[in-house]
């Protein structure tokens, strides 16, 4: 069994094993070491008498010296029962043991969102933790991203969906550690979009003017009841299986608009448009079904405050632009359609 487990591969392609800020992945990316871990984590999957057979490791997410993604697929053996192979997904950030993340998706996992929930929306099934990784793991969901979905056929059903699953999760009331205000929301901006008009000094002036516009519509949005919110959401977050909704990614998870959700999604949705049909307008009747079924849901004045967070969205998008080289000819429209949004052209 030893030399069958030193044979599993490991795949490193972006080497995280020599990252001194994270230095709890080289052990995970050991196929001994890890075949002895998961053993002990995923006991209460195979009971007493079964068995855990690692078959291959891979990093598949990476950010240096912040968080890393390892993929494990492995091979569970029952007493009486064919061998089931599995892909769990294990989760490492800078300076957190795993235990919170872990502790949060088996809260939602318990408040409504496993498996076999009527409503077919559901989280990943949380695992358990590895201490000696500082990791927490889930089993990998089937499916494909809603990014790919939505501009087919069943586009604005699918956004239907998607303002249900939001709306579940706002309801869910699971506790959050930390909160986003719209303070938050306009502080990220004049930290990020001061960067752009350094980079190009000809747009100084204007990016200006969109921060103060920024602050007015902020100041002018009403405040919230707070919710359990994901703070990332747009359709890379969620999985479709069949009639199945998986949400994923909750690190951001905190108590904040619910509204935010849905204005962050249709700022990406509206990005979207832009960058690959090259009209900001391409997938309107997407953002119109997203909009009009969150607010049937959660009542007409969260209005105001989608379409408040949408248009901060795509303000973020224009510094956003600027980090890959494939949308920076992108940057300058994404600032004109803001400046249109918030009257702050000249």
């Amino acid at each position: 069994m030893r030399e069958h487990v030193a044979n599993a591969p490991s795949v490193d392609p972006f080497g995280v094993a020599g990252d001194p800020e994270m230095p709890s992945l080289a052990a995970a990316l050991d196929p001994i070491e890890s075949q002895r871990q998961l053993g002990q984590c995923l006991r209460h999957l195979t009971g007493e008498y079964g068995t855990v057979h690692l078959m291959g490791i891979r990093v598949t997410r990476y950010k240096p010296g912040r968080r890393c993604v390892i993929e494990y697929d492995v091979e569970i053996e029952e007493p009486e029962a064919p061998p089931e192979v599995i892909t769990l997904l294990g989760k490492v950030r800078r300076l957190r043991s795993g235990k919170s993340g872990y502790r949060l998706l088996d809260a939602l996992w318990n408040a409504g969102f496993g498996d076999d929930s009527r409503d077919g929306i559901s989280v990943p099934e949380p695992v358990g933790v590895v201490p000696e990784f500082r990791m927490w793991l889930q089993r990998k969901v089937p499916g494909r991203a809603a990014s790919d979905l939505l501009a087919g056929p069943e586009g604005v059903e699918l956004v239907r969906r998607i303002a249900e699953a939001a709306h579940k999760l706002h309801e869910a009331r699971v506790p959050a550690r930390r909160r986003h205000t719209m303070n938050d929301e306009l502080r990220i901006l004049h930290e990020r979009l001061p960067l752009v008009a350094r980079e190009e000094p000809r747009w100084a002036r204007r990016i200006d003017r969109l921060l103060y516009a920024c602050d007015h519509l902020g100041a002018a949005t009403p405040e919230p009841a707070y919710r359990g919110v994901h703070r990332d959401f747009y359709a890379d977050q969620v999985i479709v299986d069949g009639g199945r909704l998986y949400l994923i990614d909750f690190d951001l998870y905190c108590e904040g608009d619910p509204a935010l959700d849905i204005g962050n999604f249709l700022g990406h949705i509206t990005e979207h448009g832009l960058r690959t049909f090259g009209d900001c307008v391409a997938l309107a009747d997407l953002e119109r079904a997203m909009e009009e079924r969150f607010v049937g849901l959660s009542g007409g004045a969260t209005r105001a405050a989608v379409r408040a967070y949408a248009t901060l969205t795509l303000a973020r998008h224009i510094h956003l632009s600027t980090m890959f080289e494939e949308r920076r000819p992108f940057t300058e429209s994404l600032l004109e359609l803001c400046e249109d949004r918030l009257g702050s052209r000249c």
